[in-house]
């Protein structure tokens, strides 16, 4: 493996028709991935997408999240259900799970704040218990830092409760310098998308946060790179967002590359 995906979501009805076909285009350029669930369905799904094509082919690295997303809240929690799951032996993570703002509509649901930061402080709680990960979906309202604000607030919290225990990655991280400097004073990672590829908003927080705090991700199906734009995206983008990164950061890129993957190996705890 010589690039990973740290946050993909092939499991989903985007790739029913030739997920096998994607599965062997991540193979031939030695693409590995962690495979997030958003419900407990597709939760489910990721579990079983990795033990059948993972655990079968040496040659593909994947790995499952689990977890509720913050906009998919209507689903109960169900923590005995994603307890299970959290449980088996291809789940390096929980999430993603956090807080959205930024499709909360307040006004006519008063208590979504109060129910997403519920529902996250349980699964922060069940990462804990199984010591993994959080893959964090936090995204703030418009022109404001509100949902990476209520988020560091709740992982300062639980730090100190738990230390060391509590560990993660902001997933499509779009806060600024500020934001990325306390999550990285929490030894937190951020990950990026290939919307770094079309888009300089992120350069200077790219610039800013130590190489051991990044990640690259592509959030597939979603934000393909600039080639591709607006076509279904694939893990074999996470190669794009690598080679960007590093003339972003203005580094050899194969030293980029090594020190992306040796982030991921080291925070999902899985061998190279």
């Amino acid at each position: 493996m010589k690039y990973f995906d740290a946050h993909c979501h092939i499991q989903l009805s985007e790739y029913d028709e030739d997920r096998f076909q994607v599965l062997k285009r991540m193979q031939d350029v030695d693409v590995g991935g962690l495979v997030v669930g958003v419900d407990f369905k597709s939760s489910e799904n990721a579990v079983e997408l990795v033990r059948t094509y993972g655990a079968t082919d040496s040659n593909i690295q994947m790995y499952a999240a689990v977890g509720l997303h913050p906009n998919d809240t209507d689903e109960p929690y169900n923590a005995e259900r994603f307890e299970e799951l959290a449980r088996q032996p291809e789940v390096v993570a929980i999430g993603e799970c956090g807080l959205d703002y930024y499709r909360t509509d307040v006004s006519a649901h008063p208590d979504a704040k109060t129910l997403q930061k519920d529902i996250f402080e349980q699964q922060i709680e069940l990462a804990v218990k199984y010591d993994k990960p959080l893959m964090v979906h936090s995204r703030p309202s418009k022109g404001s830092q509100d949902a990476y604000s209520d988020t560091l607030d709740m992982i300062r919290s639980k730090k100190r409760e738990y230390g060391d225990w509590l560990k993660g990655d902001m997933h499509f991280f779009v806060g600024g310098v500020d934001e990325a400097r306390q999550f990285v004073e929490l030894d937190f990672t951020m990950s990026y998308t290939a919307v770094i590829t079309f888009s300089t908003d992120y350069d200077e927080v790219i610039q800013y946060v130590p190489i051991t705090n990044l990640l690259s991700e592509t959030d597939s199906p979603y934000v393909a790179p600039a080639p591709n734009r607006g076509k279904r995206n694939e893990p074999t983008a996470v190669r794009n967002v690598a080679q960007r990164i590093a003339e972003i950061r203005r580094e050899d890129p194969e030293e980029v590359r090594k020190a992306l993957l040796g982030n991921s190996a080291r925070l999902f705890k899985f061998p190279l």
